[in-house]
């Protein structure tokens, strides 16, 4: 019996029935790899290129756009948060194509597909992004946005904390060298102030940026791991279409709580006067505008769909990773200084980045070894029997 009963275990963690937390702790959705399911496991892959695109776009475009609204004259900093998720309406295209579709095999199919209690989880971690949101878009109104794109690399190490606190995902050597790494490049850039803080900006207000981006950093390092423990608690098969839908309600609540902000600041108010005074004209004012929504909203949805397609580690490591292409893209945009200290800084978050990525490759392998020999034990062992 206990050889059937082992057995049976292991069919299930291969055919990826539900979500499990493995020896690691990290949570994966598990699939089929069977021959029968080829169909599934090129979907996946195609769900995980597209959400690493995605990630792309965002990664780079979302904080360039933001940082090119305050280099050309916006001051608004509720306004810059509330455009980092106002473009949730574009998941209700996909979520009805989805809904469509369901409906050709399932004439009663729901538009949502959230229970009651996964809907709540989710209007709590909209709220969540939404102050992150807004730590991120008043820390980047002081910062070059090279400099603050190298202190939400921390967030890889934050990441790693509360993921062993919320979903059990143990430390590694790795993950501790990495977490050291990218603690002393933002020690680096905080100790070289001077050298890197904008014309006209005073040394206390690039502190006010540098701790308001840093506790974004962190926000979002808590996060990313809430929502992989969301996934295990739902109680109900995560879809792709359910997690779009979740990002939707999480964008909602997100822009409805800086919405409140900046009517509180009179914001509305004050975006026609300021579209007139920007840098780069009325019109483009609002181009910006739209495309810094877009762009931000690549992010989310790439971030929640790589931590369904695979691992928080993935989304985490996606952010960091692409450090050096906003690093180059903001010199070349926006004329920043790139000194020693930002140098230095950036050496050590891939230094870091390396040994997270790495730390989790060779995890990740050692799982699969593990398995295969357990596979191998269960083989034998019905032999016998």
């Amino acid at each position: 019996m206990d050889v059937e009963k082992a057995k049976q275990d292991l069919e299930n963690q291969t055919r990826g029935k539900t979500m499990s937390i493995e020896s690691g702790g990290v949570v994966e959705p598990t699939r089929d790899m069977t021959g029968g399911n080829s169909n599934k496991s090129r979907l996946m892959v195609f769900l995980i290129g597209l959400n690493v695109l995605l990630s792309a776009l965002g990664n780079t475009g979302g904080p360039l756009m933001s940082r090119l609204y305050f280099h050309k004259g916006g001051k608004r900093e509720w306004l810059s948060s509330f455009l980092e998720t106002a473009g949730f309406p574009i998941l209700i295209v996909p979520m009805y194509l989805s809904y469509q579709n369901r409906r050709r095999t399932d004439p009663t199919a729901r538009f949502f597909l959230s229970t009651p209690k996964l809907f709540l989880a989710c209007v709590v971690l909209g709220i969540l992004t939404g102050v992150d949101d807004y730590l991120y878009a008043y820390g980047l109104s002081f910062l070059p946005a090279s400099t603050s794109a190298l202190l939400i690399s921390t967030q890889l190490g934050f990441t790693a904390f509360f993921a062993f606190l919320v979903v059990r995902q143990r430390f590694t050597s790795f993950s501790l060298n990495a977490v050291a790494l990218l603690t002393v490049g933002a020690v680096v850039l905080g100790l070289h102030a001077s050298s890197d803080r904008p014309s006209g900006e005073s040394n206390a207000d690039y502190y006010k940026g540098f701790f308001l981006t840093l506790g974004c950093a962190a926000l979002y390092g808590l996060i990313l791991p809430l929502i992989e423990l969301t996934y295990k608690k739902a109680n109900q098969e995560i879809t792709y279409s359910l997690v779009v839908e979740m990002q939707l309600v999480m964008g909602a609540f997100a822009t409805l709580f800086c919405a409140i902000g900046m009517i509180f600041a009179k914001d509305f108010q004050a975006i026609p006067d300021e579209a007139r005074n920007f840098g780069l004209g009325e019109v483009r004012y609002y181009v910006v505008l739209v495309w810094c929504s877009i762009f931000w909203q690549f992010f989310f949805l790439g971030a929640v769909g790589v931590i369904f397609c695979v691992h928080t580690l993935l989304a985490g490591i996606l952010i960091a990773g692409f450090i050096p292409i906003t690093e180059v893209l903001s010199v070349i945009c926006f004329n920043e200084k790139f000194g020693s200290d930002k140098a230095i800084a950036l050496v050590l978050s891939l230094w870091g980045l390396a040994s997270y990525s790495y730390g989790d490759y060779f995890e990740t392998n050692q799982k699969k070894k593990e398995a295969a020999l357990r596979a191998k034990i269960l083989e034998e062992c019905s032999r016998n029997n």
